[in-house]
C-alpha cells in the first residue's frame, strides 16, 4: 500500500474528528498507462534566464558567516600545520639525500 500524503492524512484526521467516514484514496494509475480519470499536473514553468543570479543571491543571504575571530583561529590552525608539515618534508628531504648519497657512492 502507497504511504499517505500530509493532506490525506490530515483529511483522514478532520474526519475522524468530526465523526465522518475518511474520504476515499483516488484510483491509481494501471499497468497500461491508464490513469482513473486523473489528469496530470502541468509541467513545471521555464525559469527566467536571470534567476540564476537572483537565486545564488538568495543562497548567499543565508549562509552563516563566520565571525572575525573564527576566521583568525582558522588561519592560525592553516598556518601552524603548514610549518609542521613544512618543517617534517625538510627533514625527511635532509636524512634520505645523505642515505640516497651513501648508497650512490658519491
Amino acid at each position: 500500500m502507497a504511504r499517505q500524503t500530509r493532506s490525506e492524512r490530515r483529511a483522514q484526521r478532520e474526519a475522524e474528528q468530526a465523526g465522518a467516514a475518511p474520504p476515499r484514496r483516488p484510483p491509481r494509475p494501471t499497468a497500461n498507462g491508464e490513469d482513473g480519470g486523473r489528469r496530470q499536473p502541468p509541467p513545471p514553468p521555464r525559469r527566467e534566464r536571470g534567476s540564476f543570479v537572483a537565486e545564488s543571491w538568495g543562497e548567499l543571504k543565508k549562509v552563516e558567516w563566520p565571525g572575525q575571530s573564527q576566521v583568525i583561529q582558522a588561519t592560525v590552525v592553516v598556518l601552524v600545520a603548514c610549518i609542521v608539515v613544512g618543517v617534517y618534508l625538510y627533514v625527511n628531504d635532509r636524512i634520505w639525500s645523505h642515505v640516497v648519497k651513501w648508497l650512490i657512492g658519491q
